[in-house]
């Protein structure tokens, strides 16, 4: 059976591996970029077509598959004359891999329905690195028999693909996994700052927590920039963890239901980020509460 084609809009790190991925594994790809042109250049240079704009992407493709950063910009790419809806048809698939508002994807996905074609979300865990090979992890959601459908690309884009129900579900999930993730982060952050005021060594510490009940693979990552001065194995930028942690905020006031513990993790983020550290890893955030704490 010949495979559908596929076309991809947001060559980031993250789109870009996956892009490279796809080709590796003989998909026919038409592309379309943002300002950095690193990875759009790398696809089109083994084989994809650069589009001329997401209308075109949709007119050309079996699946369009979005990975941007935020809600407002896969609405851009989505609407007007020139986005993504206006040149689909019936039976045509959407995939949203980015992070975004279940407010923003409901809506956009009636949108997508009123003309025929199906619309999931599908955010993304793991790293680029992951990416590469195949094997990040995928919280779709939306109708079933679509999934269903698309199912044999999803597993060769991810490792554990996860069907988790209806639209919107997805990126629920993620946002609360996003914000369960940095809220620990900040906690773990502060507490190795906290141990240098107070005499007490880094790695000690991490070592009784992590023999204990509070162990994870989470604690790990941040602490090979707290122990080792490696930043690179939580590969996630304090901008991008802000950005969920204030979805997730902005989500639970669209159920009626206001966040109490938001609000340290987001002043955090949101902080660090007017300090010039937005592009830094979320691991980094340990220095961040170290200079925070001398300060005060």
């Amino acid at each position: 059976m010949s495979k559908p084609s596929i076309g991809f809009i947001g060559l980031g790190l993250m789109g870009g591996a996956m892009v490279a991925n796809l080709q590796d594994r003989g998909y026919s790809l038409a592309v379309l970029g943002n300002r950095d042109r690193t990875e759009l250049d790398k696809a089109v240079a083994r084989g994809a077509t650069e589009a001329v704009s997401a209308k075109a992407v949709a007119e050309a493709s079996d699946i369009i598959m979005i990975c941007v950063g935020t809600s407002a910009q896969v609405e851009s790419r989505m609407r007007g004359d020139d986005g993504v809806i206006a040149g689909l048809s019936a039976g045509k698939v959407v995939i949203d891999f980015g992070t975004s508002l279940p407010a923003s994807t409901k809506a956009l996905g009636e949108e997508v329905a009123a003309v025929g074609a199906s619309y999931m979300d599908a955010p993304i865990g793991r790293t680029p690195l992951q990416a590469r090979e195949g094997m990040i992890n995928l919280m779709c959601s939306g109708d079933k028999a679509t999934f269903d459908r698309i199912e044999p690309v999803l597993q060769d884009i991810g490792d554990n693909v996860f069907h988790l129900g209806a639209l919107g579900n997805g990126n629920a999930i993620k946002l609360l996994n996003n914000f369960f993730g940095q809220t620990v982060a900040n906690a773990l952050g502060e507490a190795f700052a906290v141990a240098d005021l107070a005499g007490v060594d880094r790695r000690q510490l991490y070592e009784v927590m992590s023999a204990g009940p509070l162990g994870s693979q989470f604690m790990d990552l941040m602490a090979a920039y707290a122990l080792d001065g490696d930043p690179s194995k939580l590969a996630f930028s304090i901008k991008n963890a802000g950005k969920d942690v204030g979805y997730y905020d902005q989500m639970c006031s669209d159920l009626g239901a206001p966040s109490m513990m938001a609000a340290a993790p987001l002043s955090a983020l949101k902080d660090a980020e007017a300090k010039g550290m937005g592009e830094s890893m979320v691991s980094e955030l340990t220095e961040y509460h170290c200079q925070r704490l001398k300060r005060g």
